[in-house]
Formats: structure tokens, sequence, C-alpha cells
């Protein structure tokens, strides 16, 4: 069998002290999360983290840091998934119909989004927070993709 890593993205923004997060169903689970998803062929990690806040909160948003790479095996499903993430700042909130596995976007205080408890998607969650809050955030010219 060959093992595929699953590609993905999540961004941190941050607008007047609270984070931008994502009530969505996971798992036929109600969860939160950053805005996030998967990384679409031919598509650089940086289009992909404006593309899914974009669908999945409706804030166009101006990519400002790289904060990490972390990596993740949910026991859901054994999939093992590579999240990029990066913090932005929002530009403006745009009118359009969300991906059809989301509730709703919401600007929570970070108390509130420590307090979900088991509602929280996965640890990568609150960890990115974390380092939101306590790293260096890196240049965007930390990751280079390669394009011919």
């Amino acid at each position: 069998m060959i093992w595929t890593p699953h590609a993905t993205v999540a961004t941190i923004v941050e607008k007047d002290g609270k984070l931008l997060m994502v009530e969505e169903i996971s798992h036929d689970k109600r969860v939160f999360n950053q805005p996030a998803g998967h990384v679409d062929a031919n598509e650089s990690v940086f289009d992909a983290a404006v593309r899914e806040t974009l669908e999945e909160t409706g804030w166009e948003v101006e990519l400002t840091a790289y904060l990490g790479t972390y990596v993740y095996t949910a026991p859901e499903n054994g999939v093992t998934y590579h999240r990029l993430c990066f913090s932005a700042r929002p530009l403006r909130q745009v009118s359009q119909q969300l991906d059809t596995d989301i509730i709703a976007a919401h600007w929570m205080d970070r108390s509130d989004i420590q307090g979900l408890g088991d509602l929280i998607r996965s640890p990568l969650v609150l960890r990115c927070i974390e380092d939101y809050d306590q790293r260096p955030h890196l240049p965007l010219s930390y990751i280079f993709e390669y394009r011919p």
C-alpha cells in the first residue's frame, strides 16, 4: 500500500482581538476549526489558503506570515494530514454561499475557543493558535514552490 499524506492549509485571521473560526460538520459531528482545507492539484499553498478561507467564511484575506507545518494522523480515518498554517489579515467580507459542510463562520475570543473542548476538530487547532500568539511569524518566502 502506498502512503499518501494529505496536503492541507489553515489560516489564522484576527480582527479586533478575535479569531475567525469555522463551525462545520466533520464525520457527522459538529466541530470548530480555523478556515482550512486541501490543496488542489496545480494550486499553490498560498492560493489554497486564501481560497479555503473565502469558501468557508466569506472573507477575503491577505496572507501575512507562515506559522509552521503541522502533522497529524486522524484517529477517525487514519489519514495523515500535513497542514501548512498561515496568518492573514481580513480585507473584506463578501456575500457568497459557504461550502456545504460549513454551518457558520464566527469571530471568537481565545477563551471561548479554548472552552470548546471536544468540539475542537483536532489538536492542531489550538496548537496553531498558541504558535500564532507565542512563536515568531515567518516570512512567506520561507516556502518555496517551484513553478516551471
